[in-house]
């Protein structure tokens, strides 16, 4: 267990699509002039090197991030393209921003985040570079109800976990439903890999059953290489920002175009 690191994986057509999202929601939250939160269950380790042999021995950013840069996928004044520029400003010219840096170039000095990994490597790196938040060396669906309902209440909890652990497609639906209850005015974003026998395809049921009114976004895509996995990419969103269905929709255009 916990032998996933997203290093290999960072910047990819998935990171595109779920990043995309969350920066703009989390651009909508920013916007107004009241406090929030952002939560996240699976931190991993905020920062990574697109330059380095982790990425090139997979090649996903470029067919990722730097196709859609170099292609105009994210249209200028993009949400993600301004976190992005903040990171390689600080970092350099190969960074890639995992969600928790994403975050922090919303928050403000009112605002508070809350970060939760468990995978020892990957908290190590984390700490480095995310003193902005409360870290939690913990089980992020743990850490999620303990602080939830959070201060301030207004915000965002992403899930994000690697499934790497089976059961999770199954206990899903019933974890946001849980926290749902408690967090009503809360964004809840849940993301989910596509893969070609559909087993995400049960837990998508369930939660649009249980949250009607929730916004699905799901993309396909040509698997990364021959023989890889994942052929799409999955957010639900309960209680989503206004314009967020909207950018759903463009991501969606964009997307259709790759198959």
């Amino acid at each position: 267990m916990l032998s996933y690191q997203h290093a290999y994986h960072a910047g990819n057509l998935a990171d595109l699509h779920k990043h995309a999202l969350l920066a703009t929601a989390l651009s909508r939250l920013a916007a107004k002039d009241k406090p929030f939160t952002y939560l996240e269950t699976h931190a991993g380790r905020g920062l990574y090197d697109l330059g380095s042999a982790q990425a090139a021995r997979t090649g996903e950013a470029a067919a990722g991030i730097a196709r859609a840069l170099d292609e105009g996928w994210l249209p200028a004044g993009h949400p993600l393209l301004s976190a992005l520029a903040a990171v390689r400003a600080a970092h350099g010219p190969d960074a890639y921003p995992g969600s928790p840096l994403i975050a922090r170039h919303f928050l403000r000095p009112v605002d508070a985040a809350h970060l939760a990994e468990l995978h020892p490597a990957e908290h190590a790196v984390l700490a480095s570079v995310a003193g902005f938040a409360h870290l939690h060396y913990s089980d992020g669906f743990q850490m999620a109800n303990a602080l939830i309902p959070p201060t301030p209440r207004r915000g965002l909890l992403l899930i994000d976990p690697s499934y790497e652990i089976k059961a999770d497609l199954a206990r899903l639906p019933g974890i946001v439903a849980r926290l749902a209850r408690k967090w009503n005015v809360g964004v809840i974003a849940l993301w989910y890999p596509v893969l070609p026998d559909a087993r995400h395809a049960g837990m998508v049921a369930q939660l649009t059953a249980d949250h009607p009114q929730a916004l699905l976004s799901q993309v396909g895509f040509p698997p990364a290489r021959p023989g890889h996995g994942m052929v799409g990419s999955g957010m639900l969103v309960i209680n989503p920002p206004f314009g967020l269905a909207d950018e759903a929709q463009r991501l969606a255009a964009v997307f259709a175009r790759l198959r």
